[in-house]
């Protein structure tokens, strides 16, 4: 049987974060979840059990008879996810059970369709595998709407797109908003990520400039980069904005220098549901979406997880996304 709910209520800093008091069970939380119970925005509760007491929407039928007859013949809504870290997705303090922002928006979509939700924790490269394949109906993990992405999937948008670059405390950069301000420097970045696909675009301009190259480093855990962070391996960490933030205010060790658009610096780039190509169900998940918008749980959603800042005002399927690269 689960256990009961635990939370923390928390105090931070009126600009974001900032770590406070544990959690409400004097069993303690572990990993992720321990770092998402000790920080929280201003009155927020951030309950880490397996059992997550979740914001939930009723079926609207007109968008449900718009989910296709084979996946309504299911009755699940199998969403893949990958984040693995908060606020975004995360293991619950059982180390099992996947929680965050992301599985919280894609149950409440299901809510809408009429379906089930089940969500599957995955690696990054494998949750586009598995979209592509039909073997989940979405990805909801901070994906980015890219032109090339379009050309093998449909999306369906739900949040706005920042990235950060976060640095030591001490470091003395204090500000990086262009390519020349990275010249020369050792950046860490995820693999196969828009923020990578930015920085080597970043690198060539810099190069053709005559200005020292970037020297790219990448590693699979989030704790490896911020080991490499603090041992001074790297000198900076181009990342999504939520986490960043996050951790730069828990961990009072680093900082946030600089944000940028997911999508480059002429377009304001967004986070989307990610559906096979021509599978007819993005469409049915913007409508939820829009749906959820207007009564009012999409926005207790990133309320509750803190991020309000990046909410959209409609949902939309498929618009202009990160350019082609040259």
């Amino acid at each position: 049987m689960s256990s009961a709910p635990r939370s923390a209520v928390l105090a931070v800093s009126a600009l974001l974060l900032l770590a406070a008091c544990g959690t409400g069970s004097d069993r303690p939380a572990t990993g992720a979840a321990a770092a998402a119970a000790e920080a929280a925005p201003v009155g927020l509760k951030i309950d880490t059990s397996p059992r997550q007491d979740r914001i939930r929407a009723a079926k609207v039928d007109a968008i449900a008879a718009e989910v296709p007859s084979a996946v309504r013949a299911r009755g699940e809504f199998l969403v893949g996810t990958s984040t693995f870290e908060p606020p975004l997705s995360f293991v619950a303090d059982d180390n099992v059970t996947p929680i965050g922002v992301e599985e919280d928006i894609a149950s409440l979509v299901a809510d809408v369709l009429g379906l089930k939700p089940r969500i599957e924790p995955t690696s990054w490269e494998n949750l586009f595998l598995a979209v592509r394949s039909g073997k989940y109906a979405a990805g909801f993990s901070n994906v980015t709407v890219t032109e090339e992405r379009k050309d093998v999937y449909d999306f369906a948008t739900y949040r706005l797109d920042q990235l950060a670059w976060e640095v030591p405390k001490d470091s003395p950069v204090t500000s990086i908003t262009k390519p020349a301000d990275v010249a020369g420097l050792t950046v860490a970045v995820g693999s196969g990520t828009n923020q990578e696909k930015i920085l080597l675009s970043w690198d060539r301009q810099n190069r053709a400039a005559g200005l020292k190259p970037v020297q790219i480093q990448y590693y699979k855990q989030a704790a490896d980069t911020y080991l490499a962070l603090r041992s001074g391996r790297i000198q900076a960490y181009f990342a999504p904005n939520p986490t960043s933030a996050y951790h730069a205010a828990v961990s009072g060790e680093t900082k946030i220098v600089g944000t940028y658009s997911g999508a480059g610096p002429t377009l304001q780039g967004l986070i989307a549901a990610m559906t096979q190509k021509g599978n007819g169900l993005a469409k049915p998940i913007s409508d939820a979406l829009n749906a959820l918008i207007k009564d009012g749980s999409y926005g207790k959603v990133l309320a509750r997880w803190g991020l309000s800042t990046e909410a959209v005002d409609e949902s939309q399927v498929n618009p202009p996304g990160l350019p082609r690269e040259q």
